[in-house]
């Protein structure tokens, strides 16, 4: 390459050669060369969420008389294109890096710095529009970059997560309509148990849904609280008194979510409780999500040689070599899903339970980590509602077959003629390939019109006692 295809910048620690077309300056290079780690640089929630405090910062400090009108001006309209996403290739800096994220908060000030520069009609990296003195006034990357956690974290719960899942649960409840005169089979440890309505089933399914809103929405309050204003360690050195509230506004203002200050700011820096407990209730609603995927891999298994109760959608072929078969591969995207939550889990615990005295130093990690979670639970069950559940069919006639042959339609005898009597109809039928209605009738225990009562399966599926007027 040419000399052409470079251009100095400058940092406290001398010079750095910067790719010409690039906004970004001489610490987000020394970074780029430091930490080829991963490849996997942040994304658009995240950068998304920086310049929204580097606007926010820009737009308080331009109300408090901080910062030059026309800078502010130029600073806002810059960091405006990083929240559109028209700078992204300009965040190249890799995930693991300094734990404190000081590279990204660096990576942001400087492409802000000089894409304002430009705008103002000066030359890219001529500091005319300053990284650190207007970019990042009143700001330091250990409040930084715990702000942007809190605004990617509660826009990806907010308007991603929280969305999805109910388009999840509107979609189980039609099935929950659908199915609801449908009378299957209960299982319990994976055994025959009393009759349950297919959808009943699918009710439980959508309170799972529910309550992972729920859960989402719960966590929502701690996220809220931004770090920003406490500068290097909590105390808000260099910082003015009234910025933190009134970046906090701007950033709402930005969002449409309601944000404010830190209740402390100590806390906010040092610990990232609030991180780990919002990812916990990700975990729980990745768990729940598994668990329904599973019931239904279970419930469609077969086609013949299965429970065979629902059947599923032909997405795709299943094998490269059984011709005709049908896999539940969106379903089992969900269980992988899961899996990968629960690794990041793991990893958002440990880091949020690490850093030294004022400052944790895990938070790059705890930002990618929780906004994958979030951003493939959002994307999974999207997809889950929209290409699995809501194509799903009841087989019926298979369903009411199954019960029929049920020996847990034995329970129902209980009350009838008790519980021993009622065991040896359970044995009988099953020893001898009979149903537990010809049995309990064969052997005198009820008349055919009792049994028509007391072995109804529908209403086995109803709190009561059958019979009993």
């Amino acid at each position: 390459m040419s000399d052409d295809d470079y251009r100095t910048e400058r940092d406290s620690l001398g010079e750095m050669e910067v790719p010409a077309d690039a906004y970004w300056g001489a610490q987000t290079q020394r970074a780029v060369e430091n930490f080829p780690i991963s490849g996997i640089a942040f994304g658009r929630r995240f950068v998304r969420a920086l310049g929204v405090v580097k606007k926010s910062a820009a737009q308080a400090n331009r109300e408090l008389g901080l910062v030059e009108e026309d800078v502010a001006d130029a600073v806002v309209e810059a960091a405006d294109e990083v929240i559109a996403g028209e700078l992204d290739d300009q965040f190249p800096v890799d995930v693991f890096q300094t734990g404190s994220g000081t590279s990204s908060n660096m990576n942001a000030n400087e492409v802000i710095a000089n894409r304002a520069a430009e705008i103002m009609g000066e030359e890219v990296g001529d500091r005319s529009v300053h990284p650190n003195d207007h970019v990042n006034y009143g700001q330091s990357s250990n409040d930084v970059i715990p702000t942007a956690m809190h605004v990617a974290a509660l826009e990806a719960v907010v308007k991603d997560l929280v969305p999805a899942l109910e388009t999840l649960r509107d979609s189980l409840a039609e099935k929950e309509d659908e199915f609801d005169g449908v009378v299957k089979t209960g299982r319990t440890h994976l055994q025959d148990a009393t009759p349950v309505r297919l959808g009943q089933e699918f009710g439980g399914y959508r309170t799972q849904v529910e309550k992972g809103i729920e859960r989402a929405e719960n966590v929502q309050p701690h996220l809220a609280e931004l770090a920003l204003g406490g500068t290097a360690v909590g105390t808000g050195l260099n910082t003015h008194p009234e910025f933190p509230a009134t970046a906090a506004e701007y950033i709402s203002e930005e969002t449409g979510i309601e944000f404010r200050e830190a209740d402390d700011h100590f806390e906010a820096q040092a610990a990232h409780d609030a991180v780990s407990e919002a990812h916990g209730a990700l975990r729980t609603i990745a768990g729940s999500l598994n668990k329904i995927a599973n019931d239904l891999r279970l419930l469609a298994s077969g086609p013949r040689n299965g429970l065979g109760e629902i059947e599923q959608p032909e997405n795709q072929p299943g094998s490269s070599i059984m011709p005709g078969k049908i896999n539940p591969v969106v379903a089992e995207a969900v269980n992988q899903v899961h899996k990968q939550v629960v690794g990041n889990d793991a990893a958002v615990a440990a880091g949020a339970a690490e850093g030294q005295i004022d400052l944790n130093l895990y938070k790059p990690v705890l930002a990618h980590n929780f906004l994958q979670s979030a951003e493939l639970l959002s994307n999974s069950a999207e997809v889950f509602a929209e290409r699995f559940v809501a194509k799903l069919e009841a087989n019926e006639d298979h369903c009411e077959t199954q019960v029929e042959q049920s020996m847990a339609l034995a329970t129902a005898l209980n009350p009838a003629i008790g519980y021993d009597k009622a065991s040896k109809v359970a044995k009988k039928a099953l020893a001898e390939d009979k149903t537990v209605r010809e049995v309990a009738v064969d052997e005198g225990y009820l008349t055919e019109a009792e049994a028509d009562e007391v072995l109804d399966p529908e209403k086995m599926t109803h709190r009561g006692i059958l019979g009993d007027d």
